[in-house]
């Protein structure tokens, strides 16, 4: 956290004594700190500098594209085209005024904790850990969802003989964990690279269907009797409710962006540049895919595909070609940019919680090129034994997006609290609309909360227990070893002190 820490706060560190017990009443929860010395953060420090803003707003993109070429369309078979466009209006303005409150968030506050950072200075401890548990669910078991989709794709392509998923997933995560692992710049790099052949085929894609695209094929869903159905919405108004969770789809893990903060060359102007423009492709690519897709083919014909876009083509064109080929071998890279991109996101989350003391410290400890190598292979490991026992990529998917609904909601009630609580402090950005626009984004973000929890019981209840292990952790133990100058809890040392000066 360089350039924003107080003088004495960094003295603190060169005095090296790991002495300092302070016990902290705050936000309705006592918790115990310790100040730890330099050489505790020498062990846990990030390479700084490796990202502009360009590879940010690559990073942005890379997390969410593989929601492009698979997950989506199944709203089709919720809400028919009319009911999953409604779907996808709403979840792209929620993202699009979360994606303004985190840009001035994370320009404000620019740490590897990034939700879970915001979350702790508006919300205390609890609220700062709730948070961050929240987004390491989503970040944890989405590359498991991924691996499963990209060992049916190699599977349905009969690449290398394989029949079954297993060493495709050991391979998967043992090559993108072993490149992170390797330098962040060089994973950055090489992530922004698989994101650019993952948008050609998304061009390719588009450009083949537009000769094919008729409005009639939006809307050959049947209609049911449901109340209010039509052939906009042939499964009524409940029909847009189903679609909201497969509309997340579209842009789940933009908000992963920010955990890059530590590791941007300037922050507070790159941060908000990159998750701006990441959310403006995206917003540009789902529009694209939600009306060629279902126009050229037939929305019927998407509804329970598992690899829609060449599908689509092989709808449209009568059979297979060497366009659907091509949109199939290079759609797997759409797959492999989000597995790559997500695994950074979880090993940053992890990494924060744990130097700060929430999570086991050991879990935090970078290595000679500056990568966290447990955070990096522990989740990695769980995540290839997730994938290989349980192959159900889609109760994997409904779990990670439940762990992202939870944290969204937190997310911008956070924003709110700062700017009632702190309208004074340094934003280098400001969300357009202040918290009028963050408050549009808390509301769907419950809206969608509540659409999860009733599309997928199950899934709710993993994570309500994943939640009770993690919070139990937390009162009973972690909260009583907390590390007093971890970036993410200065910026509640600083608050303090100030409130107190100012009295």
């Amino acid at each position: 956290m360089a350039g924003t820490e107080q003088p004495g706060m960094e003295q603190g560190r060169k005095r090296g004594a790991d002495v300092t017990h302070v016990h902290v009443h705050g936000h309705g929860v006592d918790v115990d700190y310790e100040r730890k010395g330099q050489e505790y953060f020498d062990q846990r420090s990030l390479r700084r500098g490796a990202a502009g803003w360009v590879l940010l707003a690559g990073l942005g993109v890379s997390y969410v594209i593989s929601g492009d070429f698979a997950g989506w369309n199944f709203g089709l078979a919720q809400g028919g085209w009319g009911g999953l466009l409604i779907a996808t209006v709403l979840m792209a303005t929620m993202y699009t005024c979360m994606v303004y409150g985190l840009a001035e968030m994370s320009a404000a506050m620019p740490v590897a904790g990034a939700g879970y950072g915001f979350a702790r200075r508006a919300l205390g401890p609890l609220g700062g850990f709730a948070t961050g548990t929240a987004i390491l669910i989503e970040y944890a078991i989405a590359p498991a969802a991924i691996a499963v989709f990209i060992g049916g794709y190699v599977e349905a392509l009969g690449l290398f003989g394989l029949t079954s998923g297993w060493p495709v997933f050991l391979v998967t995560y043992a090559i993108f964990v072993g490149i992170h692992l390797w330098g962040v710049g060089e994973a950055l790099r090489l992530m922004f690279v698989i994101t650019g052949f993952a948008l050609v085929a998304l061009v390719v894609f588009v450009v083949g269907m537009i000769g094919e695209f008729d409005v009639d094929n939006l809307f050959d869903v049947p209609m049911t009797d449901a109340f209010g159905a039509s052939s906009f919405l042939p499964f009524g108004v409940v029909g847009v409710w189903g679609a909201l969770v497969f509309a997340i789809w579209f842009f789940l893990a933009i908000e992963g962006v920010p955990l890059a903060a530590e590791e941007a060359r300037d922050p507070k102007r790159d941060m908000p540049r990159g998750i701006i423009v990441g959310m403006a492709i995206l917003l540009v690519t789902a529009a694209l895919i939600l009306v060629t897709a279902p126009g050229g083919a037939g929305a019927q014909a998407l509804m329970d595909s598992d690899n829609p876009l060449p599908d689509a083509l092989r709808e449209a064109y009568g059979g297979n070609t060497f366009l659907a080929d091509f949109v199939n071998y290079i759609g797997l890279a759409g797959l492999i940019a989000s597995f790559f991109s997500i695994i950074y996101a979880y090993s940053r989350q992890l990494f924060a919680l744990s130097r700060a003391g929430y999570l086991p410290r050991w879990l935090s400890v970078t290595g000679s090129r500056r990568t966290p190598y447990l955070a990096l292979i522990i989740p990695g490991t769980i995540g290839f034994a997730l994938a290989s026992i349980t192959q159900a990529g889609d109760l994997m998917i409904q779990i990670a997006v439940f762990g992202a609904a939870v944290s969204y909601v937190l997310m911008m009630v956070a924003h709110i609290v700062l700017r009632k609580r702190e309208p004074d402090m340094e934003r280098p950005y400001r969300t357009p609309g202040g918290i009028a626009t963050t408050s549009v984004a808390l509301v769907l973000a419950v809206t969608a909360l509540i659409a999860v929890f009733l599309v997928d019981l199950l899934a709710a209840a993993i994570v309500a227990a994943i939640f009770l292990a993690a919070i139990a952790y937390f009162w009973f133990y972690s909260r009583h070893r907390l590390v007093a100058n971890a970036p993410e809890e200065e910026f509640e040392a600083i608050a303090r002190a100030e409130a107190e000066l100012d009295h």
